[in-house]
């Protein structure tokens, strides 16, 4: 899949502020308090007009911060990355630009860019080999238009703690959707004491949720003690269904 990137990276809420009143400027989220503004084409061509400009930008921005400007463009397998860092109004590292990532990770210079950034490994187990780049999260979009998605969706939290908690809930709600989903996913090859058309007559459904949890439950007790008879499995489904009944009414 191709992978794009053209953006300016920094702490977040500096990256907010800084943008404030530009229209087509968005701040994306990532991890470690950082943010992301993708660089449009018609933020270039409105906002900044030259390369030139560019770095006086950047230059003015980072008197507020540390920031960097990263590209990355990646098709077929092959590609670059590019990345430049500014502080205190000055560039102080690149532009580092390759094609060979066979050093290590932490040299290629969206890594490297990063690190002067302050970002850090998640754990001590990856402080050897660290990937700074998925560390942060820009594996998360894969074009400038994702960002700026992304950046939108993110508009209606006035600072970056407010969007961290409801990203965090997201995570969570995903989480347990999976878990229920797996919880009533019908495993192949594992025998059903009864079918569908018994189980929906038996708990007086239609075709739905209840009842794939419900096959799924014969399932486990059948991994769990062996084969079931037909009336066995009808007792152990009414016991299942009364819980389940008490669980919503509780």
């Amino acid at each position: 899949m191709p992978y794009e990137l053209n953006a300016v990276i920094g702490g977040f809420a500096l990256l907010r502020s800084l943008t404030a009143g530009i229209r087509e400027a968005t701040v994306a989220p990532l991890r470690q308090r950082m943010g992301l503004v993708p660089v449009t084409g018609v933020l270039l061509e409105e906002r900044f007009g030259s390369a030139r400009a560019v770095e006086q930008t950047l230059g003015h921005w980072s008197r507020g911060g540390t920031i960097a400007h990263v590209e990355a463009d990646f098709h077929g397998g092959d590609g670059l990355q590019a990345a430049a860092v500014w502080r205190t109004g000055t560039k102080v590292w690149g532009a580092a630009r390759t094609r060979d990532f066979t050093g290590p990770r932490k040299d290629w210079p969206i890594n490297a860019a990063l690190a002067l950034l302050d970002v850090v490994p998640r754990s001590a187990d990856e402080a050897d080999h660290p990937d700074l780049f998925l560390e942060v999260g820009l594996g998360w979009e894969q074009d400038t238009a994702g960002w700026q998605s992304a950046g939108r969706t993110a508009g209606w939290a006035a600072t970056y703690d407010e969007w961290h908690e409801e990203h965090l809930a997201e995570q969570e709600r995903m989480a347990r959707a999976a878990a229920e989903s797996e919880r009533n996913r019908r495993l192949p090859d594992v025998p059903v004491a009864l079918d569908g058309k018994a189980i929906m007559g038996l708990l007086g459904l239609p075709p739905g949720p209840l009842i794939g949890a419900a096959t799924r439950h014969l399932q486990d007790l059948h991994l769990e003690g062996g084969p079931l008879s037909p009336e066995e499995a009808v007792s152990r489904l009414r016991a299942w269904a009364a819980e389940q009944d008490a669980g919503r009414r509780g």
